[in-house]
């Protein structure tokens, strides 16, 4: 729950910022926040099934199956070239024997770290690195990042909205819209219209 006047949204992450801010935390060892951060943005899963996914999942397929807790739907994801060459590379890094255990497990070693670890540490690994976003960070930039390379890559097409609609399991076009904040970009593109 957020106190009164505290900002409760977050924004995407610039394409390239993404990429640097992975190949900076891999080099300083942050392998934990590299692993999520990559795995949060390629697959567009939310903070609690993310939480959740063991380094098992990842082994001989190229798809993730996972059970949204959400919307308990079964869902299928296809893993990235780049995201498998991530994860493989860390969890060498990482020196993990048990592949069975969870990729973001917590200090004590005995569950996944929780969401609002997540938060306060995305905080400071994005201040640590020069990293702005135009709102409060928080575990939702990771969808809103894929979201936005979508839609850019794609030319704002109102089929790429549709496409993301389904990914994000939203109920409708116009929900994806509002989460990506595209309604508020493109009145804000009005006045930039304006020109004598």
């Amino acid at each position: 729950m957020s106190l009164p006047g505290q900002r409760t949204t977050t924004s995407a992450m610039n394409w390239d910022d993404f990429r640097s801010l992975i190949s900076k935390l891999e080099r300083d060892g942050e392998y934990k926040f590299c692993l999520l951060i990559s795995v949060g943005v390629f697959t567009g899963l939310r903070i609690s099934d993310l939480l959740q996914l063991r380094f098992n999942q990842f082994e001989n397929t190229d798809l993730l199956t996972i059970q949204e807790k959400k919307t308990k739907k079964t869902r299928k994801i296809k893993i990235n070239t780049d995201l498998r060459k991530i994860v493989d590379r860390v969890k060498l890094k990482m020196g993990i024997v048990d592949s069975s255990q969870y990729i973001f497990l917590n200090k004590y070693g005995t569950k996944p770290i929780d969401k609002s670890y997540v938060n306060v540490k995305l905080k400071e690994i994005l201040k640590r690195y020069n990293i702005n976003l135009e709102s409060n960070p928080s575990s939702h930039m990771f969808r809103k990042t894929l979201g936005r390379r979508v839609l850019r890559l794609n030319n704002y097409s109102n089929e790429s909205v549709i496409l993301l609609m389904e990914l994000f399991s939203h109920s409708s076009p116009a929900i994806t819209r509002r989460y990506l904040g595209l309604r508020e970009q493109e009145i804000l593109d009005v006045y930039d219209s304006l020109r004598l």
